[in-house]
Parts: C-alpha cells; structure tokens; sequence
C-alpha cells in the first residue's frame, strides 16, 4: 500500500481540541478524512455533533469543502464495558491516590492510534493528525509527546509503514488553541467553536457560556473556560 503524503485522517471527537486540528489539516492536505469512536462515552453528546461541525467547517471555506473527504465511526464497546472511569460510567469526577483523574481511560488514546493507523493504511493516508496536549491537559500519560513518539514507531514498525502522527496542540496551551482557531479561521471558526463543539465530560448541552456549552465544573469545562478567558486577556481591549 502506498500513503499519500497530502493524504491525513483526524482523531475528530467532537470537541475544540479536535475540531481546531480539523481545521489545521486542512489548511495543510488535500485529501482529509475524520473518524471517531464510540466506546460508550459517558458525554456521547459529542459524538451527536461531529456532523454539524463537519458541515460547519465545510461551508467556511472553499478549499475545505473540496479537501473534506469521508467519515468513519468506529464501535470500540469493549473498551468502554472493561474501563470503570468516570468516563464510562454514571459516578462522580474525583482523583486517585496518584492525582490522576478518574476520568482517565486506561488504553484509550492508544487503542484509538492503533484503529486510527489500520483505517488510514486501507485509506492510503499517511498523516494521523491527534489533538493530544501534555501542556494543558488533565495528567493523561497517553497524552504525552513521548507516548505519541513510541506509537508512531510501533504502527510504523508493526504495518512496515511511514505513518506520521501529527499533534499540532503538544506545546500550547489551551489559551494557545483559542488563539490558534482564530489564526486558522478568524472569527467564523470561533463561532463554530464556541456554538457547536462540545467538550463537557457530563454532556451537558443546555444554553452556552461565552466560551461554548458545558457544566463549567467538570476537567474540561474548567481548561476550556480558564483557556478562554485567558487569551481573550491577551487581546487589544477593542477585540475581546
């Protein structure tokens, strides 16, 4: 099989992280597909969004409309049935003996890596582009720039193939996401942004807040709002 190197397949979740890599692979490749993971997600409101979003981002730009290819949904129940986090099931966000929230799904992003690259080998696409981020993020260790290096070098190895897993979030913070959907996509993407991704752990929908729908208590809520009104501080008083 031979990979396209203007050929990338995103991690598309849902959520602003994802949704701003979305937006950056495909600013960059001519050919882009999205897949996503059912793994009875607690918050699976998420997954309900990834159309609009798609839709969104597709009607933003021309090129992106053109460069938009297709869809995959992945079934992962296994992975949901074996994890007892907060993630999978009906209990309160708390933290271990570790400090590690109980939101971590042990195996989650790797599991998801390792679908991810199979689908993109039968797509003969060689860009694997994740919204993973150990600057801003919730101490998941599979979040790390060092565990996305190891599983790029075992899907390579594993496949015989030069898979390149791109994490354009790793070394900003989530002020640094707000800033660079607007450097990507101006105020149009912050809308869609704001209006339509969802990151809340609890699924909450509801009426959003100046930074988009959520609890506002839980992990994500909190980087995402905290991130929010720090890069608005950063900007001229006539922008915010």
């Amino acid at each position: 099989m031979t990979l396209r190197d203007d050929g990338a397949l995103v991690l598309f979740s849902g959520g602003q992280d994802s949704t701003v890599c979305l937006a950056w692979a495909l600013e960059r490749f001519a050919v882009v597909e999205t897949v996503g993971f059912d793994y009875g997600q607690r918050h699976r409101v998420e997954l309900g969004q990834r159309a609009v979003v798609r839709g969104a981002l597709a009607q933003l730009k021309e090129t992106w409309g053109e460069r938009l290819a297709d869809d995959h949904v992945v079934a992962l129940d296994a992975l949901g049935a074996m994890s007892d986090t907060a993630m999978t099931r009906d209990i309160a966000i708390a933290l271990d003996e570790k400090g590690l929230p109980n939101t971590f799904v042990p195996g989650r992003n790797l599991v998801f890596l390792a679908f991810a690259a199979a689908l993109a080998f039968r797509r003969g696409l060689r860009h694997i582009v994740a919204g993973m981020c150990e600057t801003d993020f919730s101490g998941y260790p599979d979040c790390r720039d060092d565990t996305m290096k190891a599983m790029q070098v075992a899907l390579n190895l594993g496949m015989d193939q030069r898979f390149v897993i791109d994490t354009p979030l790793m070394w900003i913070d989530k002020a640094g996401v707000w800033a660079m959907s607007e450097a990507i996509g101006g105020a149009p993407l912050q809308k869609i942004v704001v209006e339509e991704t969802h990151t809340c752990y609890l699924g909450v929908r509801g009426e959003p807040h100046v930074w988009g729908h959520g609890c506002g208590e839980c992990p994500a809520c909190r980087l995402r709002a905290e991130g929010f009104f720090k890069w608005r501080g950063s900007k001229p008083v006539d922008d915010a």
